[in-house]
C-alpha cells in the first residue's frame, strides 16, 4: 500500500530536517576546529557536544522518516 499524499509529506519534511541538521552539524564542526586553532578549546568542545545533540536529533528524524514509509506511522489530514 503506498503512502497517502499526508504521510509523504510528513516523510519528506522528516528527512528535510534531518538533513538540515546534519548540516547545521558539519558547519558547526568546522567552527569547532577553529575555536580549536584559535586556543579556544573550551568553547571548541562546548561547540562539539551540540553537534553531538544534532546528530542524535537527525538520527531520530530518520528513524521516524522510515517508519512512516514502512507505514509503522500515519498521517491523516490534520487541518
Amino acid at each position: 500500500m503506498r503512502l497517502n499524499e499526508y504521510e509523504h509529506e510528513l516523510q519528506r519534511d522528516l528527512q528535510s530536517v534531518a538533513s538540515d541538521l546534519r548540516w547545521s552539524a558539519v558547519d558547526l564542526k568546522r567552527i569547532a576546529e577553529q575555536l580549536r586553532k584559535s586556543g579556544n578549546e573550551a568553547d571548541a568542545q562546548s561547540v562539539l557536544r551540540s553537534c553531538e545533540v544534532l546528530q542524535s536529533d537527525e538520527e531520530r528524524l530518520q528513524l521516524y522518516a522510515r517508519e512512516v514509509k514502512a507505514r509503522a506511522i500515519s498521517r491523516t489530514k490534520i487541518h
